[in-house]
C-alpha cells in the first residue's frame, strides 16, 4: 500500500453496553470495524449505499440501521456493497463472561474497551483514521480518543486521526451499524435469520475476523 494513501476505518457496535442481563440487556455486545484501504475504495462503497437508497425512492437523509430497515432490504444491499473493496473486523463480547467491576458499572469504559480490543487486534493498520458514530458530550469524546490513542498505539501507530460522525449523513456509518447488526443477529439462536446475513459477507470474503469474547 502506498504511504500516500490514508486508511479509513468506520466504527458502529450493535446490542448495548448495559448489564442488566436479566432487566432487557442484550446479551451481546458488538463492535465491527470497516476497513478500506484506500479513499476511493470507501467513496464507492458510500455512493452504491447511496444509489440504493435512491432506488428504494428514500429521501437522502433517511438511515439505514439494520434494526428499523426491512431485512430483505438489508440483505440486498449488503449484496450489492459487497462488490466494493473493504474487510471487516468485529468483536462480538458474551458479556455474562465480563467480571471486571469497572467494565459492568461504567457503560463509556466498557464501550471504549471494545473498540480498543478490536483495532489492537489489527495488525494491519497504520495511522489509520478512525471514525466513529457520535453520542454522548463533549468531555466522553475527547477522554474517549485519548484512551485510544494511547492503548491501541502502545506497540505501533496504528491510528491516527479519530472523529466522531453524525451517521445520519455518513453511510459508511450505516454499513457498520448493518454489519455490526448482522454479527449480533449470529448469536441469537430463537431468529431465523440468525446467520443469512453474515453467510453474505462471508460469500464475498469480506471477513477477516470476528473475535468472540468468551
Amino acid at each position: 500500500m502506498a504511504t500516500n494513501v490514508k486508511q479509513l476505518v468506520f466504527i458502529d457496535d450493535s446490542g448495548d453496553p448495559g448489564f442488566k442481563l436479566d432487566r432487557g440487556s442484550s446479551k451481546h455486545f458488538v463492535i465491527a470495524c470497516i476497513i478500506f484501504n484506500d479513499p476511493l475504495d470507501a467513496e464507492e462503497a458510500a455512493l452504491l449505499i447511496k444509489k440504493y437508497r435512491r432506488g428504494l425512492g428514500w429521501r437522502q437523509d433517511r438511515e439505514f440501521k439494520f434494526n428499523k430497515t426491512k431485512k430483505s432490504f438489508v440483505k440486498e444491499l449488503l449484496a450489492v456493497v459487497c462488490t466494493s473493496t473493504f474487510t471487516i473486523r468485529a468483536i462480538c463480547i458474551d458479556k455474562s463472561q465480563v467480571y471486571s467491576h469497572e467494565l459492568k458499572n461504567k457503560q463509556d469504559s466498557f464501550y471504549n474497551y471494545a473498540i480498543k480490543e478490536v483495532l489492537a487486534k489489527s495488525q494491519n493498520l497504520n495511522k489509520a483514521s478512525i471514525r466513529l458514530d457520535g453520542h454522548s458530550g463533549r468531555e466522553y469524546k475527547k477522554s474517549a480518543i485519548t484512551y485510544l490513542r494511547r492503548e491501541v498505539n502502545t506497540h505501533s501507530p496504528k491510528i491516527g486521526k479519530v472523529k466522531f460522525v453524525d451517521s445520519k449523513t455518513d453511510n459508511l456509518i450505516q454499513l457498520a451499524d448493518l454489519v455490526a447488526g448482522s454479527v449480533l443477529r449470529s448469536t441469537q439462536p430463537d431468529k431465523t435469520d440468525g446467520n443469512d446475513y453474515l453467510d453474505i459477507l462471508k460469500k464475498h470474503n469480506k471477513i477477516d475476523d470476528i473475535w468472540y469474547f468468551k
